[in-house]
């Protein structure tokens, strides 16, 4: 299967968006997204950007992207923070993730950042088998927590 890697674009957030009700619903929250394409417009295409994303196709068809932002640690400096890494599950298996998760490294590598951080739901067994396949740290120590406003 013949797959292309490019920065995402203002008018592919419609299937974004898809993409990313798609991947609430696979974590079984569906009704946390509120999110809407205008919103993630100028968000994320407006005077400051905020996130920026790659997409994976397949003729013609965005199959996967990988949304990620900056962080500040105050232990190692500027790290990319992968957001979502999301394959439309008809697509899983074919190495578009892998592409997608390898684009984030090297652009935080280019960019000089002191690494990459992200989360990852501690039932989902594909995707603790893929970031280990990475050797990635998989702390399991650190609590999350978040304020909605």
């Amino acid at each position: 299967m013949s797959i292309t890697l490019r920065k995402g674009r203002e008018e592919d957030l419609p299937e974004i968006l898809e993409l990313i009700k798609e991947l609430a619903l696979f974590e079984k929250a569906p009704e946390q997204v509120v999110n809407t394409v205008e919103r993630m417009k100028k968000e994320g295409f407006g005077k400051n950007p905020v996130y920026w994303f790659f997409v994976a196709e397949h003729k013609g068809k965005i199959i996967g992207t990988a949304i990620y932002y900056l962080r500040y640690s105050t232990w190692k400096g500027v790290r990319l923070y992968l957001e979502d890494l999301i394959i439309t599950e008809r697509a899983r298996g074919i190495g578009a993730g892998k592409m997608l998760f390898e684009a984030c490294i090297q652009e935080g590598k280019d960019k000089g950042y002191s690494g990459m951080a992200w989360q990852v739901l501690d039932w989902n067994t594909p995707a603790l088998d893929f970031y280990k396949s990475y050797n990635a740290d998989l702390d399991g120590e650190w609590i999350n927590g978040s304020l909605d406003f």
